[in-house]
């Protein structure tokens, strides 16, 4: 490229606002959805950081979590290419008292790395990119301090830009972490990428705030440590950030209400990521998705495929696949997610695997517990989907014949729901089949479909003792009979339905209208075999 053309190119990008000092437009965007709800207040946070030693943020979140959209947020608030007061004034950040201290009042640099590694030969081509395109825009921006034709290097400018202006610089990284995703074995293009990435943030004085975001946290080990100045915002620890990372439940009320959802249904698809403070935390992107659409759906994992989970079940590290079972049961696992090296690819135990998984969203993580689970009914079938394209016969056999066995309850088939929960428990004989605790393993796997229709409740109290498990119809799905379940160890099915009807399990049910299954089941030692009887009220 002629130098003409390279000078007329960056005149293009500070005239558009690409890179250095953005205009507001994308922001507007935002706004201007039919949809949009106030995270304006994260700016109180940066803006208590600006200039301090915790000024290096990085925020990772799952895809679709909102990131992008914090970032154009931050860049139309900080940046002086534009006059953002009339977008920001109604927003709740204008009643924060730093709110006009720091409105529009810096330069901004702003690089999304996955648009520029995407139209760049390799990681080193975007490097040089970015540092040649921000010495020209800044030079010309800044004609009266810099030539034209400088030879000076990113971060010389930058540091002259500071000391004459007296300037702190806002930089904003989207997407930071594309580099040890897509080049994930190319360890030179990844220590290129983090030199660069240190030359031009760490411990320099021209920095007011860095705000990183990604997937990943930075890894914790080899040459990513250069950028330990970072503090950390996770989905395993989401800190002071966690009202943030998704919809908190009262937003979603208010969404509900507004557009006439059942909050509920809402709640059971997109509903379950949990964080220390924030006990309800929602899919956004999925809400909306599903309020625009006015109908609950796979949305947010349409955005992706069932491989993402599948490549990691197929390494099936020993402990994975009962792990998971239990996980589809609604059982939690805890985990030590300390060990995870932050990438993906040094993978050494099923619990570097679990975390991985939580950090791309397909896995909640209970803070307090440490205990991770499938957070609600978007990510369960995604699991379902992915455990039935890997070699996992036995669970597979068990989810494909749920839907069989469902039917053939409905429809009081004692017989073969005797026969189809032996082969359940054939298929599961990696557990230790002792007692009614295994039985109840079992027939959670067996009855997999309920969490399609049902709301499930363990040992519900009923005043004379507790029911085994009971599966309480959800409101669209009231044509379909409730149903109470009693196990026995070693004892007849009449057993259990003669405890359902001599301890008045019913009386829990007290007031509800529809029809109701009381399913006795019960194993025998001596015959391995399951008996099931089934009496509708």
């Amino acid at each position: 490229m002629s130098k003409n053309n390279d000078h007329s190119l960056a005149l293009s990008y500070l005239k558009t606002g690409i890179y250095f000092n953005p205009s507001n437009e994308r922001f507007v965007e935002s706004l201007s959805s039919e949809i949009y709800v106030d995270k304006s207040e994260i700016i109180a946070y940066m803006n208590g950081v600006f200039k301090t030693e915790q000024k290096y943020v990085c925020v990772s979140r799952p895809r679709r979590f909102g990131k992008t959209m914090t970032a154009k947020m931050l860049t139309s608030y900080y940046s002086q290419g534009c006059d953002s007061s009339e977008l920001f004034e109604k927003l709740s950040i204008s009643n924060c008292e730093s709110y006009s201290e720091h409105l529009n009042k810096y330069d901004v640099i702003f690089l999304d790395i996955q648009e520029l590694l995407d139209s760049s030969n390799d990681v080193n081509d975007m490097i040089k990119k970015i540092k040649s395109t921000l010495v020209k825009v800044i030079s010309i921006a800044y004609s009266k301090l810099f030539s034209a034709s400088t030879k000076d290097d990113l971060t010389d400018i930058l540091q002259k830009l500071y000391i004459c202006t007296s300037k702190p610089i806002v930089f904003i990284i989207d997407e930071w972490d594309c580099i040890f995703r897509e080049y994930n074995t190319d360890i030179p293009a990844q220590k290129s990428y983090l030199i660069f990435l240190r030359s031009l943030l760490k411990n320099k004085d021209y920095v007011g705030l860095a705000y990183i975001t990604g997937i990943l946290p930075i890894k914790k080990r080899g040459s990513q440590s250069e950028l330990n100045m970072f503090d950390e915002f996770t989905m395993t620890n989401p800190a002071k950030l966690a009202k943030f990372v998704g919809f908190t439940h009262d937003e979603v009320i208010f969404l509900c209400d507004k557009y006439k959802m059942d909050y509920n249904e809402i709640s059971r698809w997109y509903d379950g990521y949990r964080f220390l403070k924030d006990k309800s935390v929602y899919n956004p992107m999925s809400v909306v998705k599903a309020l625009l659409s006015e109908a609950c759906d796979n949305y947010w994992t349409k955005t992706s495929t069932y491989e993402d989970l599948r490549i990691y079940f197929d390494m099936n590290f020993n402990g994975l696949k009962d792990i998971v079972v239990k996980l589809l049961n609604g059982d939690r696992k805890k985990i030590d997610t300390g060990a995870f090296s932050n990438d993906m690819s040094t993978l050494n135990s099923y619990e570097d695997v679990l975390t991985l998984l939580i950090h791309l969203g397909y896995l909640g993580y209970d803070f307090e517990t440490r205990d991770v689970f499938i957070p609600n009914n978007e990510i369960l079938d995604q699991f379902a989907i992915a455990i039935k394209n890997v070699d996992w016969k036995e669970t597979t056999a068990a989810l494909r014949a749920s839907d069989d066995l469902l039917k053939a309850t409905w429809q009081g088939d004692y017989k073969t729901v005797a026969q189809m929960i032996d082969s359940f428990h054939d298929d599961s004989s990696h557990l230790k089949y002792n007692d009614e605790n295994s039985l109840a393993q079992v027939i959670d796997t067996a009855y997999f479909r309920t969490k399609d229709f049902y709301t499930k409740t363990r040992e519900l109290p009923t005043g004379k003792g507790f029911a085994d498990i009971v599966y309480m119809p959800r409101p669209n799905h009231s044509d379909k009979p409730a149903m109470l379940i009693e196990l026995k160890w070693d004892k007849s099915a009449a057993t259990a339905i003669a405890q359902i009807e001599s301890k008045n399990y019913l009386k829990a049910l007290q007031g509800y209208k529809g029809n109701i299954l009381l399913i006795g089941i019960s194993y025998d030692k001596s015959s391995k075999l399951h008996e099931c009887i089934i009496k509708r009220v």
